[in-house]
């Protein structure tokens, strides 16, 4: 009788098989799973935005939209912009985000119909309402802040130091005066994003807690328009490595108890609560299946040579450091595990996975796994770097295949 690891091994040498290597596998039935977990972890009500800097692959995107509990769209450059209209997301439905927006992005966004925008700063502001009266609009805008303290100690901070995110805190009692008459737009509200993949939900609560009050405060002390708040993200899942993605079982009613005491008027409407996933919504359901090319030695250590780079798993591209990062081998060879050292195709010596995963002692041909690579894979690497091809990238729904697509780029003349 078959185990379910077996089940699994043989359909990705199956996949292989048919569609190449390296190959990147989403299941769309877990990212209907973790959305639906984690609109069961929020209070009713929120509205909730997909990251399209996670994956901005157009069937996940879509997938997000549709159905109960579906997501809007968060985006941050004009190509996000394309993938979340061809996921069939209204313009007016997007948040357009970051902190980098030139004229001519703002003006692309405008013209597709989206209207509405976190500004980081007065420049950024002062652009988008530029954009926004050359093409006979108003731009509803959130103000990002850039809270002062932060409550949380672990994770990946987004705030709390000076940043290229958000506007200070401490300087808006000054600028809100200035940022609320910008011809061309109207503040409708503020934008907080403290934290990125938070390490534990006391670290979360802590921190969705501190940008109520927040809110609330500069809406009291200082008369910041507030029919929305975006409270941000920081929900987690595990990358590269096996694990399980987190549950909140505590998050809605501390939420609840923190709008309750702070923004009442939330429970009738009178306020827009929204928040945002990325990794957390599609992290667990994407796999990357790579061959192994050719096994060597070298001065006591075993390299496997494999068909997948920095140019195909993202994370790592720039960041000048390796990943924590597991693989499962869909050979079920037998033997006493060793350490393996995890080299790419690419002539760097900086295309290195692992310097050293245990395992069987790999062969040429053996298809390896890279578990929880949904978010942050293809469109986070090294894509472009000595001009191999992108990963094919498939949807499973089902267990069947419902799509097989890969990034192309080409070259094109500009006048």
């Amino acid at each position: 009788m078959t185990t379910a690891i077996e089940r699994q091994a043989e359909l990705d040498r199956a996949l292989v098989a048919e569609y190449g290597s390296p190959l990147y596998v989403y299941d769309l039935d877990r990212v209907a799973r973790a959305r639906a977990d984690l609109r069961a972890a929020l209070p009713d009500g929120i509205t909730l935005y997909y990251s399209l800097k996670a994956n901005p692959h157009p069937g996940l995107v879509r997938a997000l939209r549709e159905g109960p509990g579906g997501c809007r769209a968060e985006v941050c450059s004009t190509g996000e912009l394309a993938s979340a209209l061809e996921a069939g997301h209204p313009a007016e439905s997007v948040l357009y985000s970051g902190p980098g927006k030139t004229a001519g992005e703002l003006a692309v966004a405008l013209a597709e119909g989206v209207r509405t925008f976190s500004v980081e700063s007065a420049g950024d502001l002062s652009r988008l309402g530029e954009q926004a009266e050359r093409h006979g609009v108003t731009a509803q805008v959130l103000l990002r802040v850039n809270s002062a303290a932060a409550a949380a100690t672990t994770s990946i901070r987004m705030t709390g130091t000076p940043s290229q995110f958000g506007i200070d805190a401490e300087t808006l009692p000054q600028l809100l005066p200035a940022l609320l008459d910008v011809p061309g737009t109207e503040v409708v509200g503020a934008h907080f994003f403290p934290l990125s993949n938070s390490k534990d939900e006391e670290s979360l609560i802590a921190e969705f807690t501190a940008t109520i009050e927040q809110a609330a405060k500069l809406e009291s002390e200082l008369g910041l328009p507030l029919g929305m708040l975006d409270i941000g993200g920081g929900f987690a899942a595990p990358y590269s490595v096996a694990g399980e993605r987190p549950v909140y079982p505590n998050l809605r009613a501390a939420l609840e108890k923190a709008l309750d005491t702070r923004l009442p008027r939330w429970r009738g409407g009178g306020i827009e609560i929204a928040c945002e996933s990325g990794r957390h919504l599609v992290g667990d359901s994407g796999r990357l299946l790579t061959s192994v090319t050719n096994v060597k030695e070298s001065r006591g250590r075993t390299f496997a040579i494999l068909d997948a780079g920095i140019n195909t798993l993202g994370g790592m591209a720039g960041l000048g450091r390796l990943l924590p990062l597991s693989v499962d081998p869909s050979c079920h060879r037998t033997g006493e595990p060793v350490p393996v050292s995890l080299a790419g195709p690419l002539c760097t010596p900086g295309d290195l996975l692992s310097r050293s995963v245990r395992m069987p002692r790999p062969q040429p041909g053996d298809v390896l796994a890279v578990p929880n690579v949904g978010a942050y894979g293809p469109t986070a690497s090294l894509l472009l770097f000595l001009g191999r091809p992108a990963p094919v990238e498939l949807l499973l729904s089902g267990g069947e295949v419902v799509s097989a697509s890969r990034l192309v780029s080409s070259r094109t003349d500009v006048a």
